[in-house]
């Protein structure tokens, strides 16, 4: 099993000791961690501190230099994110950070999009993403469509206070065989079942897993409304959309 000293990069251990908490999350994120080279640790730590600048940069000298697309994302930019994901989940960082760290990912990602594109990978799968009905809320749902696409979903994006028949109708055109719900506040989060309902009243509930993820939302709750599965948080996104829909970890 990796351990924390395989990491060589002093930042990222330092980071993974401040603030990974729970011994599964700390044992996963040193299994990511230690499997990468020192550049692309690099560039995580970059990520980690919203450097924008500084990923845009790195992530062209190691592209340059020979080193696949995807394991620049999968070592650099997704393990970082991973870090960034669990953070702001046990709020040790909030808002301003994440939407730093997030722009840091995306100039990573302009470089890396255009290749995976032009290697002609297929997508693992269609997955539509929106914050329900009454809820403008999106830090978390914008978070979770970095980590999917990341991972190779392709990623329709509804955006916030999407209603029932936005979801119907995106799930319909897009022939997606998964959709994730979100919502940040107690009131809306019965507009998930709502929406699940619709999908029932439609005919369309067996042709689509639903997951949904949120602050209040619980793995009790969303068992109650019918979901098919519950994140707690980007990462946990990634792995159950992959599980709902048969693809490896």
């Amino acid at each position: 099993m990796p351990q924390l000293e395989d990491i060589q990069n002093d930042f990222i251990r330092q980071e993974i000791t401040d603030f990974i908490e729970r011994p599964d999350e700390k044992a996963k994120i040193i299994g990511l961690f230690a499997k990468a080279s020192p550049a692309m640790q690099k560039i995580g730590a970059a990520l980690i501190e919203g450097q924008n600048k500084v990923v845009d940069q790195l992530t062209r000298d190691a592209l340059d230099a020979g080193t696949p697309a995807l394991e620049v994302m999968d070592d650099g930019l997704i393990a970082a994110m991973a870090i960034v994901g669990i953070k702001f989940r046990e709020n040790f960082i909030f808002v301003p950070e994440v939407l730093s760290c997030a722009r840091a990912m995306k100039a990573g990602m302009a470089h890396i999009e255009p290749i995976l594109s032009a290697s002609g990978i297929e997508p693992i799968a269609k997955v539509v993403m929106g914050t329900v009905k009454g809820d403008l809320h999106d830090i978390g749902k914008n978070l979770c469509i970095m980590m999917l696409r990341g991972a190779g979903f392709e990623v329709i994006d509804l955006g916030v206070d999407t209603s029932p028949d936005r979801f119907l109708e995106a799930v319909e055109t897009h022939e997606a065989p998964l959709m994730g719900m979100s919502a940040l506040l107690t009131t809306t989060m019965p507009n998930m079942g709502r929406t699940i309902e619709a999908f029932i009243d439609a005919d369309l509930r067996d042709k689509v897993k639903i997951m949904v993820g949120g602050a209040p939302v619980t793995q009790d709750f969303a068992d109650e409304m019918g979901a098919d599965g519950y994140g707690k948080d980007a990462v946990a996104c990634v792995a159950l959309a992959k599980k709902l829909v048969g693809a490896a970890a």
